[in-house]
């Protein structure tokens, strides 16, 4: 018998449950929900280890590192806490192994899942009501709230994060918002010369059933991308708590203004790392704002990442959600004629560009960058080289600790690379060099040169002209049409070439150099 399950029947109480609760992989807490009300005594929860989920899609080993050992710790202290736990390892889906629990317990109750998959999935047992489905009490906002803010589309985040803000005084100093401003982002746009040092992000001890879950997933798993690493990875309820703590001690106070630079020196910088915990409510956002609203912190700072937190993570939510996935009409995801395949460096073959490649090695040594690598170098240059939107979006889902349905869907598509059009966005967030040499140091370690030789500008430049007659009528585009029609025809030859011969070397798995650019 494995260690987890000797560990788990070792300390498993005997009472009998008169009430039975699903708890999927990203609902691990006792802190909200059914959980939190029931007495330990009369509740039993069911958990489901699925290889037909984990196999769906040939996710990172660092996510599979985080959600197995963060549901078998989870099982083991909700045993210590006197709950009945009903653990189904399986290679089945989760209708299946549900179905004969409920046949076994009776209905089983779960709060509403977050991913669209799961809903899909479990749908025929709630039809016939052997699974009960109550709100899911890990978000920060509902339905209603958004529909109030943003009754029809488009969406814009700035609106929904004002009303929510002034609906629940978070971070308000009466009718007005703390600071002056509801956004301080225009403050927070600052490159990292080196100053101030950023903390290096914690480790985390190693136990038994974290070695366990690291060998299941060497040899069960071994096709996977990337590495696990356990010692990166806090996976009980203590150690989310360390983590948690290194944050508000070591990154916060100077979140806000580095909170948009790139360094391959320090990769993190003053992020905090804790999306995946957040993502599976290992460590609650409603916690989580709390504690940074007690917090005597730069304004900037403080609402960086409140907005982070309160405003983009609940947006992008709420979007998934009433766009059905973008499945709904006037909701979908086709806006660009964008159908490249994904060129080989982004699965770690040297592309020649430092920004890329930096980015690319951190995601599969880590499964983790900031939201600017994320969408200011991979996202962007993806968008340059027409990339399906679609296989970009899997790849991210693929790649990162953090990706769920309800996150990543949003923000590839829909901010990453403007697929859906102003549905949420109001542009689409491309750049040439300019940007990656102002924010970050990767150029300093490039073969190409930022102002001379970088392919990207001509890229972008070649994008716009490219794309004309698709992004005409976005009104945050119109200066940049007119620039890009403007440009001399030789220039727009030039950059139509370069264009080319980007794509041509990436797509063949080669590494491009300045010796080969166009003309």
């Amino acid at each position: 018998m494995s260690v987890f399950l000797s560990a788990l029947r070792a300390i498993e109480p005997q009472s009998v449950p008169s009430t039975w609760v699903f708890v999927p992989y990203d609902q691990l807490t006792s802190e909200v929900g059914p959980l939190s009300r029931l007495d330990p005594s009369e509740v039993g929860i069911v958990m489901v280890e699925s290889l037909w989920k984990a196999e769906r899609r040939n996710v990172h080993r660092q996510k599979l590192m985080y959600v197995l050992s963060n549901m078998r710790h989870f099982a083991l202290e909700q045993a210590e806490r006197g709950v009945r736990v009903d653990y189904r390892i399986t290679e089945g889906d989760y209708c299946s192994a549900l179905a004969e629990a409920a046949a076994h317990h009776g209905p089983l109750t779960m709060m509403r899942a977050s991913e669209r998959e799961l809903r899909q999935n479990v749908s025929p047992l709630v039809a016939d009501g052997r699974v009960l489905v109550v709100p899911n009490e890990g978000w920060l906002t509902t339905q209603e709230q958004f529909r109030r803010a943003l009754p029809e589309p488009p969406f814009r985040m700035d609106v929904f994060y004002r009303a929510i803000r002034r609906e629940t005084g978070i971070l308000m100093k009466g009718q007005k918002p703390a600071g002056g401003r509801f956004s301080h982002d225009g403050d927070n746009r600052q490159p990292w010369k080196g100053e101030p040092t950023p903390p290096t992000p914690p480790s985390f001890g190693v136990d038994s059933i974290d070695e366990e879950v690291a060998a299941l997933i060497a040899t069960e798993f071994s096709s996977h991308p990337g590495e696990a690493d356990a010692s990166a990875v806090p996976t009980t309820d203590a150690q989310a708590e360390a983590a948690w703590q290194w944050v508000k001690e070591s990154c916060l106070e100077h979140y806000g203004p580095c909170e948009d630079a790139m360094s391959s020196h320090a990769r993190s910088l003053f992020h905090s790392r804790i999306s995946p915990l957040m993502n599976q409510l290992r460590l609650l956002p409603r916690r989580v704002i709390s504690d940074v609203v007690s917090m005597d912190l730069p304004i900037n700072s403080q609402e960086g990442f409140i907005r982070q937190v309160l405003g983009w993570r609940e947006f992008v939510h709420h979007v998934h959600d009433v766009s059905d996935g973008f499945r709904r009409p006037g909701m979908t995801a086709d806006r660009l004629a964008s159908k490249s395949p994904l060129p080989a460096a982004f699965w770690g073959s040297p592309s020649g560009l430092a920004c890329l490649d930096e980015a690319v090695d951190q995601v599969w040594s880590e499964g983790w960058t900031h939201h600017i690598p994320r969408l200011m170098v991979l996202s962007n240059i993806a968008v340059l080289l027409d990339v399906d939107p679609r296989e970009l979006t899997d790849w991210f889902w693929v790649a990162f600790t953090d990706a769920y349905e309800w996150v990543v869907e949003p923000n590839v598509l829909g901010m990453g690379t403007f697929a859906t059009g102003e549905l949420m966005t109001t542009k689409p967030y491309i750049a040439g060099s300019g940007y990656i040499h102002r924010m970050s140091d990767y150029c300093k370690g490039c073969a190409f040169h930022a102002k001379r030789t970088c392919p990207l500008t001509p890229m972008y430049w070649a994008w716009l002209s490219r794309h004309d007659d698709e992004v005409q009528d976005v009104s945050r585009l119109r200066r940049q049409l007119w620039s890009a029609r403007r440009r001399a025809p030789e220039k727009q030859s030039r950059d139509a070439r370069i264009f080319t011969w980007v794509s041509d070397a990436l797509a063949a798995g080669e590494r491009l150099t300045p010796e080969d650019l166009p003309s």
